[in-house]
């Protein structure tokens, strides 16, 4: 029976020719279409072998090869619709941007620009000439770098700064990103000495003082951004770091993580620093994220002192770690709404997502609870009142009220509903919270809404 099975395979020449299989091949390679092919016909072949398959059927192998070659011809990165609640996730790509931005950044690299070209003068220019001046203009300071990723800032900063030279540090600000990103392996990297002082829940002025000696070449202030030691704690703040080191002329760096531009007691959060407050205290170097709070393109943006913005400038470094066109196109128009705090609130994806009124979020869940069928839906749906985060390893203790939809599927599990939703032609993640698949609309858009209903239908229908 199975000898009989695998001698009625069809060969590959059969599907080759299929006008369906070439139509959705598109203008792809043809060799893909044969991948494909020969990917769901040695499935098949293995599966009688094992006793799985006891028929053929050619229209059911046709479906797979079409399955198999939408994975091969699709984009592996594609739109995905949020609705966890968490406005940074990391893991969807951080800070979205408006479709302004879009629209101007596909002008941009769908033709040439004046990327390093000065039109006034027809000769060459300088790729950060406008970001400079907006930066300058934000934070009023004296010059600026930016670089493709915080990580980056970080590790050229202190190799520019201190290469072979002490640097002190709060032990409790020696930091752990996602990626296993560390300070002190920075440090290694960078040549940079670590000099670690006080513990991990009380650092002192003083611990600083007595750190430094004849080869400290920097002081380093880390903002814990993406977590808080609270309780019987105690730091230094920028100001009296600052003091210390106009005393020993030693320059005092700080790295802000997520930084942002707005103060975010504005929409009920706990104080967060911005980068004019760290400024104003008197820190001659300051890094920070371009896709985190800024709600930009991934980016390190170094702001500070002439003096050290220029040393940092010169380092070989900043080269191989520059931004590109569609970095610097987004950045720069993501910039300029800041310009005007109320068009940055209601223009940047980001900090509408963060702002926008409660009523708001219901609204959006009471649109995708009318667009079910809930009579036909084999589910108990229920919108319900919940918290979101704000993520991207900034406010991690601050929570925001938020409506969700609430999902208890009767005939799959709670699991396998969060499963078939995420393997969707447009994906959807949620997330599970006893037991119950919650889709959190503070962070879906208007116009997924109705993607959204017709995924859940697909589902539970």
């Amino acid at each position: 029976m199975r000898k009989e099975l695998l001698k009625r395979i069809p060969k590959v020449d059969v599907f080759v020719e299929d006008k369906e299989l070439l139509e959705l091949l598109g203008n792809n390679p043809r060799t893909l279409l044969v991948e494909s092919i020969r990917n769901v016909l040695d499935r098949l072949r293995k599966d009688i072998v094992n006793g799985k398959v006891l028929e053929l059927d050619k229209e059911k192998i046709k479906g797979q090869i079409k399955n198999e070659l939408r994975k091969l011809v699709s984009p592996k990165l594609k739109r995905v619709i949020n609705a966890t609640g968490v406005v940074l996730h990391t893991n969807l790509g951080r800070a979205p941007i408006s479709e302004k931005i879009a629209e101007h950044l596909k002008w941009i690299i769908t033709g040439y620009s004046n990327l390093e070209y000065d039109l006034e003068k027809g000769k060459r220019g300088l790729r950060y000439k406008n970001l400079e001046w907006i930066l300058k203009k934000l934070t009023g300071a004296e010059d600026v770098c930016v670089v493709n990723n915080n990580a980056g800032a970080v590790l050229l900063v202190l190799s520019a700064l201190a290469k072979g030279k002490e640097v002190v540090v709060s032990r409790g600000e020696l930091i752990e990103i996602g990626g296993s990103f560390r300070i002190p392996d920075v440090m290694v990297q960078s040549g940079a000495i670590l000099k670690e002082v006080g513990t991990t829940n009380k650092t002192h002025l003083w611990d600083y003082e007595n750190a430094i000696n004849e080869n400290t070449g920097l002081i380093l202030k880390v903002h814990t951004s993406n977590y808080r030691v609270l309780g019987f704690t105690e730091s230094v703040s920028t100001k009296e770091l600052v003091e210390l080191g106009k005393k020993y002329n030693i320059p005092v760096y700080e790295d802000l993580g997520s930084g942002s531009f707005i103060d975010v007691r504005k929409l009920g959060l706990s104080y967060e620093p911005t980068v004019q407050d760290v400024l104003k205290a008197g820190a001659d170097v300051v890094s920070f994220s371009g896709d985190k709070l800024l709600g930009g393109a991934q980016a390190g943006i170094i702001v500070g002192k002439k003096e050290f913005i220029e040393k940092i400038k010169k380092h070989p470094l900043n080269r191989a770690l520059r931004i590109d066109k569609m970095t610097l196109s987004v950045l720069e128009a993501t910039l300029v709404y800041y310009l005007d705090e109320e068009k940055a609130l209601k223009e940047i994806p980001t900090w509408n997502l963060l702002s926008q009124p409660l009523e708001n979020i219901k609204r959006k869940a009471e649109k995708l609870y009318s667009l079910l069928d809930r009579e036909k839906i084999k589910a108990e749906i229920k919108i319900v009142k919940d918290e979101s985060e704000v993520g991207g390893g900034a406010l991690p203790i601050q929570k925001l009220p938020t409506y969700a939809v609430a999902i208890k599927p009767s005939k799959i599990s709670v699991k396998r509903l969060e499963s078939l939703m995420r393997e969707m032609e447009v994906p959807v993640v949620g997330r599970i919270k006893e037991n119950v698949y919650l889709l959190d609309m503070r962070t879906v858009f208007d116009n997924e809404i109705k993607q959204l209903a017709f995924n859940l239908k697909k589902v539970l229908i």
